[in-house]
This record gives C-alpha cells, sequence and structure tokens, in this order.
C-alpha cells in the first residue's frame, strides 16, 4: 500500500510532530522535497511532502503565511514539514493557524532529524511499494499462465483475472459477440458495451478504450486482442477505481495470454488455407476420395456430414476484401461474414472450409449447423438495412450489410462430396438471382421453388424485349392493328384460334391474318416453340416495365 503521512509520523526513528490537519494524515506520500522558495508551485506536481525552514519565507507574517499555504495546498501538496529549530526556535503560529484554515498537515520536525532521513524514508517506502506491486504483478501474470493453460482456458483466465481486480471480466469474439464472462452476472453487463467494442473493433490492434458502464458504477476498460489490422476479440474489465500498478501488469498478462489463445500463428493460417483451397479443388473437380484424404481432421468433419456450399460478393461499388478467410484478418464485407461464420462454429466445434477466390468468398459449412446460422443472421441483417434504401438502390443490388458494406450470398442445397461440384453451381445461381432482386441471401431451394419471372427484372434481358418487340409496337402505333395484344392473347392461350380470339373480341380470321404479319414483320416463324419462348417472355419483361 503507499506510504503516508500517517507512516511518516508513526516512523520512531524520525520523531515527527503533528501540529495541524491531524484528519488528513493518511494522504499518500509520493515523494518528499526540500525547498525555500517562496512560490515552489511551478516546482510541485501534486502529491509531495514539502519540507521547509522558511528561511526565506516569514512564517510570523500572517498574511504573508496564510497565501503561501493556500497556495501550496490548491498546488496538491499533502502536507508541510517545519524543522524546528533552524531559522525559527519553535513553530510561528501564523503558520500553524494558516494551516489549520487550509486544513493541510503540518509536521514539525526536530533539529536532529535532516531532511535527507525523512526523503530516504518516503523513497524506501515508494521503492517497497512499487517492489510489492511488481511481484504481485508476476504472481499474477503466473496464475494467469496456469489458468490459460487449463481445461477450461480462457474461462478460467477470466475467472481468475475478476478475482485479481475485485471486479468482473469479459472476452468477446471477433465478430463482437461475448464469449466467456466472470463472474456470470457479467455476461449481462458485457453485452450493453457492444457498440464501445464494435467501435474498439474498428480500429487496428493494439488499441484501448475506457468507457462508463451504463450504470455508472464501473469504469471499464476495453482491450483489443491480435496482432493484425483487425482485432481478433476483446478484453473487457469492470473495476470500481482506477488500476493500479499491480492490476495492470495482471491486465496486461491477460491481453498478452488472450492474443496468444485467439490469434493463430500466420505460418498455421496460411498452411490452412492452403490445404483448404486443395480440398475444395479436388471437390470441384470431382475427386472426393483425394479431397476426403487431404482433409484429414481439420476439415473431415465436414466432409462426413450434409454440407452446403456458400459463394458471396461484395455489391457493386464495394471494394472486396483483400484475401479472405474465416479465421483470418482482413478488412470488409466478405471479412465480416466470414468472422460471423468462423465465430459460430468456434463455439461449437464445427469446421468451417474458407476460401478468398478473386474477391469472392467460397465456403464449405455443415447443414443446420451454428456456421449456416450465422450466415443467415448475417445476411437478414443485411436485408433489414437495406430496406432503408431507395428502390432504385436495392433493384441494383445493394444490399446494405453491417457499416454499410454490401454483400449478395448465395447458398446451395445440402450435399455431399459426390456432388459438391453441382452444389457449387446452385450456389452461383443463388448468387446471381440475389443480385438481381437486390437481396442479401437467396438459397437454391427459393430459385428452384419460385418462379422465372423475377429473372426478367434485369436492365439487359428488358432492352433485348423492348428491340424484338419494337417493330410491332411501332406498327400498332400507326392504328393499322393490335398486333402485340394479339400476340399476347395467342400465347396465353397456347395457339387456340377460337379461344384466343374470343379473348380480343374478333374473329378467328382476323386472328389468323394478324399473327401472319406478326410473322412478316419479325420475321420469324410462330411455329417455332423458341421463338414462341422468347416473344412471350419478351411480353412479360416487357409487361413488368409498363406495369402492365
Amino acid at each position: 500500500m503507499p506510504h503516508t503521512l500517517a507512516s511518516l509520523v508513526n516512523h520512531t526513528a524520525l520523531k515527527l510532530t503533528v501540529l495541524a490537519g491531524e484528519g488528513r494524515l493518511e494522504a499518500p506520500v509520493r515523494w518528499a522535497h526540500a525547498s525555500e522558495l517562496i512560490d515552489p508551485v511551478p516546482y510541485m506536481e501534486g502529491g509531495e511532502l514539502l519540507l521547509i525552514t522558511a528561511l526565506k519565507l516569514d512564517a510570523e507574517d500572517a498574511e504573508a503565511t496564510r497565501r503561501y499555504v493556500r497556495r501550496v495546498a490548491e498546488a496538491g501538496v499533502v502536507g508541510l514539514g517545519f524543522a524546528v529549530g533552524v531559522n525559527y526556535e519553535g513553530v510561528p503560529q501564523a503558520l500553524v493557524d494558516a494551516a489549520r484554515e487550509q486544513g493541510l498537515p503540518l509536521l514539525g520536525v526536530p533539529r536532529r532529524t535532516p531532511f535527507i532521513a525523512i526523503s530516504k524514508a518516503v523513497s524506501a517506502a515508494v521503492a517497497a511499494d512499487q517492489y510489492r506491486a511488481v511481484t504481485a504483478g508476476f504472481e499474477a501474470q503466473r496464475e494467469l499462465t496456469r489458468a490459460a493453460l487449463s481445461a477450461d482456458g480462457p474461462a478460467e483466465l477470466l475467472a481468475r483475472l475478476a478475482a485479481h481486480l475485485d471486479g468482473w471480466a469479459a472476452l468477446y469474439d471477433a465478430s463482437g459477440a461475448v464469449v466467456a464472462a466472470a463472474p456470470d452476472w457479467a455476461a449481462r453487463r458485457a453485452a450493453r458495451l457492444s457498440d464501445d467494442v464494435g467501435r474498439l473493433r474498428e480500429r487496428p490492434a493494439p488499441a484501448s478504450s475506457v468507457v462508463s458502464d451504463t450504470d455508472g458504477d464501473d469504469r471499464v476498460e476495453l482491450q483489443s486482442l491480435g496482432t493484425g489490422r483487425r482485432a481478433r476479440g476483446v478484453l473487457a474489465v469492470g473495476t470500481g477505481a482506477p488500476l493500479g500498478t499491480a492490476g495492470r501488469y495482471a491486465v496486461h498478462s491477460a491481453v498478452a495470454l488472450l492474443t496468444l489463445t485467439t490469434e493463430r500463428s500466420r505460418a498455421l493460417q496460411d498452411a490452412e488455407q492452403r490445404l483448404g483451397d486443395a480440398v475444395l479443388k479436388m471437390l470441384l473437380a470431382g475427386e472426393p476420395d483425394h479431397a476426403r484424404a487431404v482433409a484429414g481432421r481439420l476439415y473431415g468433419g465436414l466432409l462426413d456430414a450434409p454440407f452446403r456450399v456458400v459463394v458471396a460478393e461484395p455489391v457493386a461499388g464495394e471494394e472486396p476484401s483483400s484475401g479472405v478467410a474465416a479465421g483470418a484478418g482482413g478488412v470488409g464485407v466478405l471479412d465480416g461474414l466470414a468472422d460471423a461464420m468462423d465465430s459460430a462454429a468456434a463455439r461449437t466445434g464445427e469446421a468451417v472450409l474458407a476460401v478468398p477466390d478473386g474477391g469472392r468468398l467460397i465456403v464449405l459449412v455443415a447443414d443446420g449447423g451454428a456456421a449456416a446460422d450465422a450466415c443467415a443472421a448475417y445476411a437478414a441483417e443485411a436485408e433489414a438495412r437495406a430496406g432503408a434504401q431507395p428502390r432504385a438502390r436495392r433493384r441494383a443490388g445493394r444490399a446494405e450489410a453491417a457499416h454499410g458494406e454490401g454483400v449478395a450470398v448465395g447458398l446451395s442445397a445440402p450435399t455431399g462430396p459426390i456432388a459438391a461440384a453441382n452444389a457449387y453451381r446452385q450456389a452461383e445461381q443463388a448468387l446471381s438471382v440475389a443480385r438481381r432482386r437486390g437481396r442479401a441471401l437467396v438459397e437454391h431451394e427459393d430459385v428452384a421453388a419460385g418462379s422465372v419471372l423475377p429473372l426478367l427484372a434485369d436492365d439487359a434481358v428488358r432492352a433485348f424485349a423492348d428491340g424484338l418487340l419494337r417493330a410491332l409496337r411501332e406498327h400498332d402505333a400507326t392504328g393499322r392493328g393490335d398486333l402485340v395484344a394479339s400476340l399476347r392473347a395467342w400465347l396465353a392461350r397456347h395457339g387456340q384460334w377460337d379461344a384466343a380470339a374470343a379473348d380480343l373480341g374478333v374473329h378467328r380470321h382476323t386472328l389468323r391474318y394478324r399473327m401472319r404479319r406478326v410473322e412478316e414483320i419479325l420475321g420469324r416463324s410462330l411455329d417455332d416453340a423458341d421463338v414462341r419462348m422468347e416473344l412471350w417472355l419478351a411480353l412479360k419483361a416487357t409487361s413488368a416495365l409498363q406495369g402492365e
């Protein structure tokens, strides 16, 4: 504990006496300093015991003494030590009165006690306090290291850290979710700091910040974990007061240990990345047996059960991430998606195979697992943010994810290693639909079960349709017949002349004449099924454009 005026008074070798300020002797003393300056304040930092003989101060002048005492007290000096029998035989009453008026402790120093003896006593006490803090810090480091190596790992480390600080501690993963807290009740308190944690994660590691708990009872310090550009986690510690030296040592040790447990080495990440890339290439090349052999224990479990293929891209106008992989660093919307899936899988022990591919992200996740759910949740958040965007922007595919970054995700149907290539094509098709519809995520099941008509909401398709039907519309504009409506009715009735003519309210011979004119103007035969299909889709596309 810090040295105080009371401990100096109780020091038997110093023989100090208390003349004023008896109620403030528990003030800690940072240093003892002798000065005979009339104004020593510019040279004070606060927390000093100021030793004087009143060589230049007229200590019997009540007004001058009052000004002197008030000034040093306001500067943070914790006490005055007055040498008795040097310049004054006794302690001037004006000095005693001024000290009492300010509530500043005044200690009488006998002539046989040199100031240097007081300075040495304070210096020795400060050194001893620092030694105790360092020793306590090293002991905390050993204790936290043993906890980190235990079966419970980070959870046990947090419990020891919270006990050492007489407070609470919490660990956040790369996505900002609370993964462990000690004591248990601290999880709810830590969850309320998600916005502060999010802001800290945006800063390059290492970074730290101090925030106030929402209840106003705690001082909370946040420390990022990791060595890369993007934090791999955050440590939060809550205490009732600022951390002391020993507490600071403990927190720094915890940060180092948690960084070691959450930040895998770059060499290991690169090796896993190369292995995942090889496994994926073999699966897509139709070599499932070789893929299983290469996957080993790292990805083998993923291939033993149904999995899904995820293909994700930043939407138009977003910068792709530079080297994205689950569990890897980097900045961007794809990294956010990868982090969300990787963190969810880590909590349940699942494997996630993620491979960056030219600005895209290809991921294999267990069907129905936590990573697949995290992908859907991330996309749902993106879709919710996109709902506030203008309609035209949504059509362009700008589904907004966290922090305004856009993402489009295609998800295949459940599959196995033998059909991985087909699942990849399904995911790509779903991704294409997601981009056309301005959706953050589309599953292959939605594409297969839905209608093809929404796919026509594409500028290129509409341009083709407009060009195909332009000659017929120009003909109708001259008032020489209603060829477009006649074509639509005839195709809708599958070429049944009587039914189509009845819908139009004309004779079937009139309808036959109009269809011959359509063939002449377009230069195409309506007997060709492909021509009929193209015309029908063109009519549907232009109808959607015109709101028909």
